[in-house]
């Protein structure tokens, strides 16, 4: 299939349209010619078929709150049935899905991307199932939408709920990885949202047709327009400025991204700019787990925003020999290395510029400190406060870390990957946040929710409080 998308994009490059389409359906040729919309069309003015809407920005916005509003309005046993429906549909456009996918990844290969966004970009074989798994995780889920948090009785008869609800219409604007739309769409429906959602260019094809399978998938009784797909740069400044319309804003990508949209709207923003995630190798470690964790953290996925970027390692280890294994296991993995000055001269790596970068890919920091107290330090100054470990034996050292580290995650004799909305029993997760306001680490379905009051009475007035008795009794939830 790639050599065919390959020679699709060259002979569309030069001006020859390509259809690619099932040779295993009777009458293709025929279809096609007679105008049906069967297969992938790939033409070098494709991005001027594209109209997914032909709506303004507010009136995408507008769309999208009130058919959220009908979605939460189902019984909770439909709401679950949309999330069902989504994760069949998907099983069943596979193939297609994949096509489309490999279209994006073999443009971005002729293009000349780099080998991190091309990674997040690739779906692999099995993508969709474990996608359609995780929806239905998120569907067996408990019931989110207006479960009672608090349950007070303010007076006789008067009694005051605290619930949680739906926040509203979220905007989402995520880079290279298609599998995201998957996550944050279904995410939205859980938690009876509106979604607006802006890709990347270099995922265009796999986020189109990823869309238009979920759209499909909503039944009438919600509407279609519950997820709107933006597909221009232009239509974002105008999205940012609807401060009335979008509740909140959640960007996934590089530090550039998020800093531009935080500078640009109003709306709160919920995310992080820089997944720099530390290891710290106390001199208690045990060292065979320390080896685990640190080709872990940084080779199972090395362009995750959880992957090991900085390798702290107690002084101790410097003059044992148990660095230098650790930095040609690295090395034997193919990972580059860089250090201080310190580490650069010990070691013989590169001096690296800054120990505040995000690499996304086989390289990494090391810096050797003296004590945990100073591998805090050091995270505290250079980290993104995304997620932090600690390896160590010495459990007294192990909770001074794990208390005094201010990051979203920390973890002790864990890998930094683990920091994952899916890992975590989250079911999904739109993104990992940083924020120190709402949520923080990973963002599930209740980072999505807020809350509000339910007052039920019986004719009681406030009349200057006159005649009130206030109990202010907490009551059971049950």
């Amino acid at each position: 299939m790639n050599a065919k998308v390959k020679a699709a994009i060259n002979a569309s490059c030069s001006g020859v349209p390509v259809i690619i389409a099932s040779g295993f359906v009777a009458d293709n040729i025929r279809k096609v010619i007679n105008g049906e919309h069967i297969g992938t069309l790939f033409h070098q003015d494709a991005h001027l078929f594209l109209s997914l809407t032909d709506v303004g920005s507010r009136e995408m916005a507008v769309a999208a709150r009130e058919c959220s509003r009908k979605l939460q309005g189902l019984s909770s046993q439909d709401r679950v049935k949309i999330l069902f429906d989504v994760a069949d549909a998907l099983e069943e456009n596979e193939s297609i899905i994949m096509a489309e996918n490999d279209a994006d990844v073999a443009a971005a290969q002729s293009m000349g991307y780099n080998e991190s966004l091309i990674s997040r970009l690739a779906m692999n074989p099995g993508k969709i199932s474990a996608l359609a798994k995780s929806i239905r995780v998120l569907a067996e889920m408990k019931e989110p939408i207006g479960c009672v948090l608090k349950r007070t009785e303010l007076a006789d008869g008067l009694i005051l709920e605290k619930t949680t609800c739906s926040m509203g219409v979220l905007l989402v604007v995520f880079e290279s990885r298609p599998d995201a739309l998957v996550q944050i769409a279904s995410l939205a429906i859980r938690s009876g949202n509106g979604l607006l959602l802006k890709g990347g260019k270099e995922a265009m094809c796999s986020n189109t047709v990823l869309y238009k399978v979920i759209t499909a998938a909503i039944p009438d009784t919600v509407g279609k327009k519950l997820i709107g797909l933006v597909t221009s740069r232009e239509e974002i400044s105008d999205l940012l400025q609807l401060d009335d319309a979008i509740d909140l804003v959640i960007p996934r990508g590089s530090n550039e991204l998020v800093s531009q949209i935080k500078n640009s709207t109003k709306i709160p923003v919920l995310g992080h700019a820089d997944g720099i995630c530390h290891v710290y190798i106390d001199k208690s470690a045990n060292m065979d787990m320390a080896k685990r964790i640190v080709l872990d953290a940084k080779m199972d996925y090395p362009a995750a925003c959880n992957a090991m970027e900085t390798l702290l390692v107690h002084d101790d280890l410097s003059t044992n020999g148990e660095l230098q294994k650790l930095v040609e296991e690295l090395q034997l993995e193919g990972v580059t290395l860089y250090g201080g000055p310190r580490e650069s001269s010990l070691l013989n790596i590169a001096e690296a510029e800054s120990f505040h970068h995000e690499y996304s890919s086989k390289a990494c920091t090391i810096k050797i400190v003296s004590h945990v107290h100073a591998a805090i330090d050091h995270i505290h100054k250079y980290g993104s406060a995304h997620t932090d470990c600690i390896v160590a034996d010495n459990r007294e050292i192990a909770e001074i870390f794990l208390h005094q580290v201010d990051s979203a995650a920390v973890f002790h004799n864990a890998s930094t990957r683990f920091c994952d909305g899916a890992r975590f029993g989250l079911g999904a997760e739109v993104g990992i946040s940083t924020s120190r306001i709402h949520a923080r680490g990973p963002v599930g379905v209740e980072g999505l929710l807020t809350t509000r009051w339910i007052l039920r009475g019986c004719g009681q007035v406030v009349n200057g409080d006159k005649g009130v008795n206030y109990t202010h009794k907490n009551l059971s939830l049950d």
